[in-house]
């Protein structure tokens, strides 16, 4: 920095003064070498080898809530590395403007990759030939990161970002340098400070009880999703963490893993977390898709599901799916489905109990790019499908849920106590979720092939609890970080049979099952 020009730190932040008139570019570069002169004085106040500071471990743990294992990751702000190992990745790079840093780095985790750069807001020749090392040997990531490795690109499963914003000169630009490294179904996570803790941490930092930071950007959360949607990115979930940052016994897990997850409360927690994806684009070529329709006692209404499932995309496959009817559902399917032979129809036998045991079953022998699931009781007119398709096929959103609670419904359709009960759980399900689901038990929704094959992998975090299936998906959605989109449609009566689900027993199953969400995703 040139003797004109000189850094004051005042309030935890720093302060650029000059007797000249610098540029907006000389006062950027000013500021990057204060960053990197910062990044330093908090590698050399922490000694190598030191156990993270009990903030940095939440940190960690929350992130690896977000980031399944063997995805790959690039970190920006990597600092001693200890956060992109902590993810077990198949293919991690960590990117940091402190040298030393990078150097300490990569010399504990060799199986990674650390690089420095001289600003967040310049990336190039970053994960360049990243595929060359590998993680966690025995992590596996998805087909599609597979497939990047071979082509030798660069792009990532996750972006991250932690603690980094609130030091940024220029967000938008930081945000801007993350594209080349973004592919389709690239999940962006930013956690940033709140600005009330601006103070507080200003204070802890002058009596040396924090990291030094410069403090230049402090954005509330509206300020951080107009910069991610103004550089094309769509952020669809926030989530407010940590609300007490010191191990005070008895007291710090209660208050971040309890109390910081209530309405009231969670507006005081210490940071911020942002998932966001790249801005969705229409699928290049029409996709194909498959519609799974459980079938147990619809006898009457086969040849109504055979006529009406309309055709869609690149081609429809129809698989029913008959559960140990007590009618002759299965003998009507046999009747029926060879006089539309013309339509690529196929018939299981269920091998177990459960709606969620029948779309399992489909779903494993299903070829279509997108699945549907379509209940027999046509409650949900097949025609609605083409919804469906549209907003998945055109990158509205990544799990389509069918909404019934929107539109009036027609008299019969759904029981006084069923609606309140519905309502009921649609509002408990969208605070633990963390994205709006308006109506958790609707029959339809949709999904990719590609995205159910992920979900299924992952389903033992979960375990296989869910007889009905609707909430296999749901929270499968939710752990994997996919956009869920509410399509409302208007729910008909049933014309044939009667509904097979007791209102009592699988209430309190909904109960339980409300209760494992809220341990595995929100109180965690």
């Amino acid at each position: 920095m040139s003797p004109a020009r000189e850094s004051a730190r005042e309030d935890g932040a720093v302060r650029l003064a000059s007797i000249d008139n610098p540029s907006p570019d000389e006062q950027r570069r000013a500021y990057e070498e204060e960053m990197r002169r910062v990044a330093v004085e908090r590698r050399r106040g922490t000694p190598s080898g030191a156990r993270p500071s009990y903030y940095h471990r939440e940190i960690r743990r929350l992130y690896r809530l977000l980031v399944p294992e063997g995805a790959s990751v690039l970190v920006l702000g990597s600092g001693d590395g200890g956060l992109l190992d902590a993810l077990k990745p198949s293919r991690g790079v960590g990117v940091d403007i402190d040298a030393g840093a990078v150097e300490a780095a990569q010399a504990h985790y060799p199986a990674l990759r650390f690089q420095t750069v001289e600003s967040y807001e310049r990336l190039e020749g970053v994960g360049g030939a990243a595929h060359a090392t590998t993680a966690h040997t025995g992590a596996r990531s998805d087909a599609r990161g597979a497939s990047e490795r071979s082509n030798d690109t660069a792009t990532f499963d996750f972006v991250l970002l932690p603690d980094l914003l609130v030091d940024c000169w220029d967000v938008q630009a930081v945000l801007a340098a993350l594209r080349p490294f973004c592919h389709a179904h690239t999940r962006v996570i930013a956690n940033s400070y709140s600005r009330l803790w601006q103070g507080p941490l200003s204070l802890a930092r002058r009596l040396h009880l924090a990291r030094p930071r410069l403090g230049r950007s402090w954005l509330d959360p509206h300020d951080t999703q107009n910069l991610l949607a103004l550089e094309g990115f769509e952020c669809f979930r926030t989530v407010s963490e940590i609300l007490c940052p010191l191990p005070i016994p008895l007291v710090h897990r209660f208050m971040n893993r309890v109390l910081a997850k209530l309405w009231l409360v969670r507006a005081f927690c210490l940071t911020n977390f942002f998932i966001a994806r790249p801005a969705p684009a229409p699928a290049p070529k029409p996709l194909t898709v498959s519609v799974v329709v459980p079938a147990r006692n619809e006898a009457g209404n086969i040849r109504r599901i055979c006529e009406e499932i309309p055709d869609l995309g690149g081609g429809t496959e129809i698989i029913f799916v008959e559960g140990n009817s007590t009618d002759d559902t299965w003998a009507t399917l046999e009747r029926t489905v060879p006089e539309f032979a013309h339509r690529n129809i196929k018939l299981l036998k269920q091998p177990g109990k459960g709606k969620g045991d029948a779309v399992r079953c489909a779903f494993a022998v299903a070829t279509g790019d997108i699945l549907m699931i379509l209940d027999a009781d046509l409650t949900v007119p097949a025609a609605d499908l083409r919804r469906f398709h549209d907003a998945i096929a055109l990158g509205r959103g990544e799990f389509i849920n069918g909404v019934r609670l929107v539109y009036p419904m027609q008299d019969d359709a759904m029981r006084f106590l069923n609606l309140v009960a519905n309502k009921s759980f649609a509002l408990a399900f969208s605070w633990v979720l963390g994205q709006p689901i308006k109506d958790t038990l609707c029959g339809t929704k949709v999904l990719t092939r590609q995205n159910y094959e992920r979900l299924a992998a992952n389903r033992a975090y979960f375990g296989e609890f869910d007889p009905f299936g609707d909430f296999d998906l749901i929270f499968g959605a939710a752990k994997l970080n996919l956009r869920i989109i509410d399509l409302p449609i208007r729910y008909q009566n049933r014309v044939y049979g009667t509904t097979n689900i007791s209102r009592w027993r699988h209430g309190v199953l909904l109960l339980r099952m409300l209760a494992l969400a809220t341990r595995r995703l929100k109180f965690v």
